[in-house]
């Protein structure tokens, strides 16, 4: 039981059990999945009134609210039952590029050069963790959905907009993590 935790599962796995969201949600009830309209209902919770955008009924959604707590409530639970036992294990041609860019410490998911309060208070602390959300919040809007919505859901539905939204999501991460976030990090 302790390698199932530690381990990652293979993606035959992994890879179905996911799958078998989309028929299970929409057999129990026609039910969609997405994480990004979580943010849209809480603001409905929060401000009833006065924005026309979050005047709908969101007590219908809050199965989906549920199920993002679940997921946070999920992960610190394992946090905490199953500390990581040392580094994190990176690709050694991964570790020598991140090198190059100042990025050494791979002590936890999330390098303390990129993600701590001295790093946001930097030119490239701000670009890449408050522009850079802001632009994944406003794009997840703007597309309908996130790339869970979007690549789980919506091509399991047949639906047009899901796949060149998936396209889409696909070649902007390749570009910003090829092209754009290169220049970013040698800031």
């Amino acid at each position: 039981m302790h390698q199932l935790i530690y381990d990652p599962w293979p993606w035959y796995v992994a890879g179905p059990l996911i799958g078998l969201i989309v028929p299970a949600l929409l057999l129990l009830g026609n039910k969609h999945f997405g994480i990004s309209a979580n943010l849209r209902h809480a603001c409905a919770a929060c401000f009833p009134a006065g924005i026309p955008f979050f005047q709908y009924n969101w007590k219908k959604e809050v199965w989906n609210m549920f199920f993002v707590a679940g997921i946070l409530v999920g992960a610190v639970i394992v946090g905490h039952l199953f500390p990581a036992q040392g580094p994190i294990t990176v690709a050694p041609a991964l570790a020598s590029e991140l090198a190059g860019y100042g990025i050494t410490d791979h002590s936890t998911l999330l390098p303390q050069e990129l993600f701590s309060w001295h790093s946001l208070l930097t030119l490239r602390g701000v670009i890449m963790l408050v522009g850079g959300g802001f632009l994944v919040g406003f794009g997840a809007r703007y597309a309908g959905g996130c790339t869970s919505g979007h690549a789980i859901m919506g091509l399991s539905d047949l639906q047009w907009p899901s796949l060149v939204a998936t396209v889409m999501f696909m070649a902007g991460g390749f570009i910003m993590s090829n092209l754009i976030l290169p220049l970013i990090l040698h800031l």
